[in-house]
């Protein structure tokens, strides 16, 4: 059902509403308004009664008589310490919500309403919430119209327990899967990444607008910009990279994000040529606003600005440092609450903070907080209709890698025996940044392949931890697949946070006991992506009693996986496939659901060969090593089903366009027959790449332009376009300007190992 906009307009302009009530705020309030300083869980305090506002959020009210935002109100996780116990229930989430805004509104000065952020990388961090595919998982769909539906669920439940900025994670490109945010990537190329982060802001925002529609709200884009390039892989480390590269590879899903609304990000972590992103002025200021014309909000990484007192040895000066360089909104920090100080110092013109309160002021105004800064916990969207879109993402996320006919399983089997550590772990296949659960919202792969067996037994045996050294579990393991007539055996990863880690100020993992399964997540870097623990061990010597064996991977990044790769009958990469990934999973097993989806980032045969990204640059450089070959294991946009997809006659709409007529609107059409020759219904997935010939510049050996995923019946044939106009085309020109560069180029489209080409030109 379609959200529509609010009924009550205002009498005049967003702009000129926040004009005048900016005019009316003292120095104090200013500063108040950029503040998102308190931890949210540490508002409120839950009685036998109910729930009461803390003497810490009082306090905070106090400050800046007022507050602009306030973070992870409803925030569930071993960090922040909330759970079923202490934590704010679905149910009466409006009810807080709607009395921090109630206090703020009779006891400030001019009653602004506050803005109340919330988590949601793969659904919301708070309790009874959908948890969704992790957006490597989602990457691999390759389907944004799916994604723009599954992030309306998400901003429709987020919206009614009464938050306003959902920050997602869409920003970053995955360029080494040794980094522990791997799983928050969408995939190794721009263009993908693009159109999952456009499916992303019109399905949590709807159409652009004056203002924001009922039942949405505004997605906080991160991290702008190159944090996936960290050297080493390393979390938050330096980008070592070039303006040529910045802008081919990271900025195009931000320039998507504008072109469709977006109206918020939050800054990156690391430095990009010896500049710290919540310090550069020209990342934020002059490319990001001037140079893109985003009109939004700019918000710190927790405690980012207390990084840059390094530079500063002052909380005044860096203050002065960030706002003076495009950040708006702060982040747990102890810097932006000096800014009074720092303007009556002289190190920022209270015009830049004036700046800046715009922009948060505007956001508010265009929420309809002033009209109405309650919420009365009424959605759009039904629990069953959010059920069927998420299932549905888990499913196109599951990718068919290797198989020597054994899947589907066929129905004649007796036992089934389902072994590993992430065949019956609720947690391990959620993700980071999950809050707690409840057992039976969640699906796992046993409880899954259980309720699609039928009258077959299914045992269950976990065998090994994903890091731990304990053995004692693999002889039951071999045990229970000797007297079995398949194997099911479910290795990875995990990014399961435990109570007994240690935390940063933002959340991030800095030291763990040893104990805990966690290899991946924020700060939980890897130099060798081969599987943890004694899981390799526990595959080799099931496969070795002769029960035919399928290999399931539930990870948070490619891991390395060559003798799986050589050795396994079957192998099905299902990435963190949220709560619905059980079912998912046994569904594909069981032939009820042709798998679809297609790696969104190559898988390498070993961290030393890394990068294996299949952009890279062409050359005449030698590819392999003295030890190794330099490709990678599986490659980017790979994927099987249970059928088989042919590609015939391929054309053109025409050979060349001129640059002008590109400019003004011109576009190539793509158009192949795509025929399903098996005998099972399925989606492919149709991609196109282009190769340059001719270019002043060193081009990348192949780019993906344009992708459709399509259904079609056993036996059919389609006929799908693509097209390629100006902004698939320009290239960052030697000149450093974006330009449409005349020359020949390839169009290439099919699989990544076979395509049909055809030379176009620019003219």
């Amino acid at each position: 059902m379609e959200n529509s906009v609010r009924s009550v307009k205002e009498p005049d302009s967003v702009s000129k509403q926040v004009e005048s009530l900016l005019s009316k705020m003292s120095l104090k309030e200013k500063v108040g308004q950029v503040n998102q300083k308190m931890y949210g869980w540490e508002a409120f305090r839950r009685t036998k009664t109910g729930y009461e506002l803390t003497e810490k959020f009082i306090e905070q009210v106090q400050f800046g008589d007022g507050i602009g935002v306030i973070y992870g109100l409803f925030r569930s996780d071993p960090w922040s310490g909330i759970h079923y116990d202490n934590g704010i229930i679905e149910s009466e989430s409006a009810e807080v919500a709607n009395m921090i805004q109630k206090y703020i509104k009779e006891n400030t000065r001019l009653g602004i309403p506050v803005l109340l952020s919330e988590e949601c990388s793969h659904g919301h961090q708070g309790l009874d919430s959908m948890i969704t595919p992790v957006n490597l998982g989602i990457g691999a769909t390759w389907n944004p119209d799916l994604h723009e539906k599954l992030m309306a669920a998400v901003a429709d439940e987020v919206r009614a327990k009464g938050a306003h900025l959902a920050l997602v994670s869409t920003l970053d490109i995955l360029r080494d899967p040794r980094w522990g945010r791997s799983e928050e990537c969408f995939s190794e190329d721009p263009y993908l990444a693009s159109q999952l982060t456009k499916a992303v802001v019109k399905g949590m925002q709807g159409e652009k607008g004056e203002y924001i529609p009922e039942g949405k709200l505004f997605a906080v884009l991160k991290h702008f910009a190159a944090q996936g390039n960290g050297t080493g892989g390393h979390n938050a480390a330096p980008a070592s990279i070039g303006e040529r590269e910045l802008r081919e590879i990271h900025l195009p899903p931000m320039v998507t994000a504008i072109q469709s609304g977006a109206l918020a990000c939050m800054a990156a972590y690391n430095e990009i040529d010896g500049i710290p992103c919540h310090a550069n002025g020209y990342l934020l200021n002059q490319i990001l606003r001037e140079e893109f014309g985003f009109k939004g909000a700019v918000m710190a990484d927790g405690c980012a600005l207390d990084l840059l007192v390094n530079l500063t040895q002052s909380r005044e000066k860096a203050a002065a440092l960030a706002l003076e360089n495009g950040v708006d909104i702060s982040l747990w920090d102890n810097v932006f609450t000096t800014l009074e100080k720092a303007i009556e110092d002289g190190f920022v013109r209270e015009e830049k903070l004036d700046a800046a309160v715009k922009r948060v002021l505007t956001l508010k105004f265009k929420m309809g907080l002033f009209e109405n800064p309650y919420v009365k916990n009424k959605r759009s969207i039904t629990k069953g209709e959010r059920e069927k879109i998420n299932l549905d993402s888990a499913r196109q996320s599951i990718i068919l890698l290797k198989n020597n006919g054994i899947l589907p399983l066929k129905s004649n089997f007796k036992k089934i025996a389902v072994i590993g550590p992430n065949a019956n772990s609720i947690y391990n296949q959620l993700g980071d940044y999950t809050p707690f659960q409840k057992e039976e919202n969640v699906i796992t792969v046993f409880n899954g392949i259980r309720e699609f067996a039928g009258e077959t037994e299914v045992v269950y045996e976990k065998g090994c931890g994903i890091r731990s050294k304990d053995t004692d579990g693999i002889e039951k393991a071999i045990s229970l697949a000797e007297s079995s007539d398949v194997a099911i055996v479910v290795l990875g990863g995990s990014s399961t946070r435990d109570f007994e880690a240690q935390f940063d100020l933002n959340g991030a993992v800095v030291n763990t006991t040893g104990e805990e399964e966690m290899d991946c997540g924020e700060n939980v870097d890897l130099a060798n992506l081969e599987l943890g623990g004694h899981q390799l061990q526990l595959l080799q010597k099931i496969m070795k009693t002769g029960t035919p064996t399928i290999t399931i991977l539930i990870q948070g990044r490619p891991h390395a996986i060559p003798w799986i790769a050589a050795n396994a009958p079957a192998i099905l990469c299902a990435w963190y496939p949220g709560q619905m990934g059980g079912q998912a999973i046994a569904e594909i097993l069981f032939g009820h659901v042709n798998p679809s989806g297609r790696l969104p980032v190559s898988i390498p045969k070993s961290s030393m060969q890394l990068p294996v990204f299949y952009n890279h640059k062409s050359g005449d450089y030698k590819k392999d090593y003295f030890d190794m070959e330099g490709n990678c294991l599986f490659p980017f946009g790979f994927g099987l089903t249970y059928t088989t997809f042919t590609y015939e006659n391929l054309r053109c709409s025409v050979q060349s366009i001129s640059a002008d007529n590109l400019l003004n609107g011109q576009m190539f059409s793509i158009t192949i027959d795509v025929t399903n020759c098996g005998d099972t219904d399925g989606y492919d997935v149709i991609q196109l790449y282009i190769n340059s010939k001719e270019s002043s510049i060193t081009r990348r050996v192949r780019e993906l332009k344009g992708f459709k995923k399509v259904w079609i019946a056993a036996g059919k044939t389609k006929a799908v376009t693509l097209k390629l106009g100006k902004e698939e085309l320009e290239i960052f020109g030697n000149q450093h300007q974006y330009r449409l560069e005349p020359g020949r180029f390839d169009v290439e489209i099919g699989y990544p190992l076979e395509f049909l080409i055809a030379s176009l030109r620019i003219c």
